[in-house]
This record gives C-alpha cells, structure tokens and sequence, in this order.
C-alpha cells in the first residue's frame, strides 16, 4: 500500500518536507534568539549602576556600547561654548539641557550637560560655567541621531540652541576637534536638575523585539503547517488506494 511514497510524485514532496521542516525551525530558533539577545541587552541596559562606582578617564570608556553607557567618566579641561538644547522633558514637565563644551587636556572638547530648567530656552536662566581648569564627572552617553526621543531634527532653532546632541550636529557649531560622546553631570549645580542618564539605543524591548518574537512563532507554525498538509497528502493517497480496492472508485494511474 505504501509504495505510493517512491513515487516520483512522492519523492519530490518528501524532499521538499525534509528541507522545508528543519529551515523554518531554524529560522524560528535564530528570531528566538535575537529576541532572547534583545532582552538580554535590555536587562544589562537597565541594570541599576553601583552607587560606588569608581570614575574612569574618558578616554578609556570610547567608544561608546552597551557596557560602556552610563558609567561615570572623568575628564578635566576648561568649559568653552555654551548652548542650550530645547524641548527636553523632565518628570513630565518641558525645559531645556544647559549644555557646555569642555575643551579637554587631549584637546578634544567633550559635550557635558550640566543640568536642565523647566520652561522655554532662555540664555539668560542658564547658569554661566565655571571659570578655569575643572574636573568632570559625568555619565557617559551615546551621541543622539534623528531617533532619540526628544531630539529637535527640523532645524530652524534660534542661535546659542542645539537640537540633537552629538559631534554631528556640533561640528559646524564650534572650532575644535570632538568627541563623538557626551557627558550628564549627576550631581546638582547652580539651582539645576541633573539629567538622568539614558540606556543605549537599540537595547529596549522595542517594537524591534517584539517582531522577533512574532517571526519565531511564525517559523514555527510553517514548520507544523508543512508537516500537517504532508500527513493530509498522505492520508488522503492511502484513502483512494483503500477505496480502490474496495472496488468503490477506479483504480488511478501512478506516476
């Protein structure tokens, strides 16, 4: 009765099988993983940072990762430009970054925010830096792009207003070499907010993972769908030949 199976009909239809079953659970088991990464790289993003966690020089922390974002990073130097960046919220309330340009020993300026202040962007509320060689720590953050929420990308800002922080967007602000980097100050200065800092892109459970995880099932569910319309084939082969034999249909020709 089962001969049918080495039909050339049949031989093609079991190849496709034992191709198609392990493909799609392997594709299913790769989206699994990249969703499993996704929240992996999301638990270490959001990890709490030690309270006692030691400085170290800037320099040492480039460029700039997952592991990276968000430890403390000393850099010493004298502050230079000053712009404000609008259009920042804060514990739901708007404001502005007061952001400073700190011309550094290797002769790179790093951009350091030194606090933020609620309502629209006025120079003359942001607190002038301190003069002379300073000492910086800051937690260290990524540059932003168009993504980062919050980030003004339309252009049109008034003069002394940067909307996305980053050397991108500063490199035709001011004269020196940058890092491509910046710095949240976390300790409180001159009446400001310090501004918490932020986990790396493309480290939350996003939309992103989430399609991973949909595309897993999806994997899945090919596989499965492959092996039930082969069993539907293949009951449906033995039911003709037993209905054959019975005499209640003609017998079919075999390919």
């Amino acid at each position: 009765m089962h001969r049918f199976l080495l039909t050339p009909r049949w031989w093609g239809i079991n190849v496709f099988v034992a191709l198609a079953v392990p493909f799609c659970l392997f594709m299913g088991s790769w989206q699994l993983g990249r969703f499993e990464d996704r929240v992996d790289s999301h638990r270490e993003a959001s990890a709490e940072r030690p309270a006692d966690q030691v400085a170290e020089p800037l320099d040492s922390l480039l460029p700039v990762d997952k592991t990276t974002s968000g430890r403390l990073a000393a850099a010493a130097g004298e502050y230079g430009d000053q712009l404000l960046v609008p259009e920042r919220r804060l514990d739901g309330e708007s404001g502005f970054y007061v952001l400073t340009l700190l011309k550094t020993d290797s002769g790179k300026a790093v951009p350091v925010v030194r606090g933020w202040l609620p309502g629209a962007a006025d120079p003359a509320k942001a607190p002038a830096p301190p003069a002379g060689r300073v000492e910086v720590t800051g937690a260290l953050q990524a540059s932003e792009n168009s993504g980062t929420k919050g980030a003004h990308t339309q252009g049109g800002l008034p003069a002394g207003q940067l909307g996305v922080i980053g050397a991108a967007s500063l490199v035709n602000l001011v004269a020196y070499d940058l890092y491509d980097a910046w710095l949240t100050v976390q300790t409180p200065s001159d009446g400001m907010v310090p501004v918490p800092a932020q986990a790396p892109t493309n480290t939350g459970l996003d939309l992103k993972a989430f399609q991973n995880l949909g595309y897993t099932g999806e994997w899945f569910v090919f596989a499965a769908f492959v092996l039930f319309m082969w069993f539907r084939l293949y009951r449906r082969e033995v039911e003709t030949i037993r209905d054959a034999e019975a005499g209640l249909v003609a017998p079919a020709a075999r390919v």
